[in-house]
């Protein structure tokens, strides 16, 4: 199975969870498109280790910035019908860009790797005033085009109210919360790992 990660926003913390989701799933991990350094696959493998394969980029631009106008900076020409997803016989974790109305190029969208790659969303939902707003419009975007989508994953503080008017909103349960952490290692990713394969596993037996 294929699983998309994008987030409301930008820094939202979608490679640390990417980081975990594939530790959890032992999944092959990729990021299509990378804009700046340092990139978001050495920091999975620094926090994951080498039990798991992490591929190469497809576009890989040099200037950290909105991958649409990276690419034009760079002369590049950027289509999503140009990305084709590794083989692999494993699950594969798919990072995206920022959040996912994120311009590939002038009318093609971050969002619209999710059916190109067969893939099911997990979004990221970063908790700030304003986080609500920004997950229910990610949530109606998804919904609008009729794309799968496997749960949400919560980082940062902890706010019930918060939590409870974005799931209401969501046709797919909370999959994990990823609280505040001074430092972001090995045992992080593996405590949450941990987390998120019982609570998969619990979903899975309650469908």
């Amino acid at each position: 199975m294929n699983y998309f990660i994008s987030a409301i926003g930008t820094d939202s913390g979608k490679t640390l969870a990417s980081a975990i989701i594939t530790k959890a799933l032992g999944a092959d991990y990729w990021k299509p498109v990378q804009a700046g350094e340092p990139t978001d696959s050495s920091a999975i493998r620094q926090w994951i280790g080498d039990e798991q394969i992490i591929h190469p980029e497809a576009f890989y631009l040099k200037t950290p910035a909105s991958p649409h106008y990276a690419a034009e900076l760079e002369n590049i020409e950027l289509k999503i019908d140009q990305i084709q997803a590794p083989i692999t016989k494993n699950h594969l974790v798919i990072e995206g860009a920022g959040g996912l109305m994120v311009p590939l190029n002038h009318s093609e969208f971050m969002i619209d790797l999710i059916p190109h790659f067969n893939a099911e969303l997990i979004l990221i939902c970063n908790v700030y005033l304003g986080s609500i707003n920004h997950t229910i419009l990610s949530l109606e975007a998804v919904a609008r085009r009729g794309y799968a989508i496997k749960g949400i994953i919560f980082n940062g503080p902890d706010i019930k109210s918060t939590k409870e008017i974005i799931l209401n909103h969501c046709p797919a349960p909370c999959l994990l919360h990823i609280a505040e952490e001074e430092k972001i290692d090995i045992a992080v990713i593996e405590k949450y790992s941990e987390q998120l394969k019982n609570n998969w596993n619990e979903l899975d037996r309650k469908r």
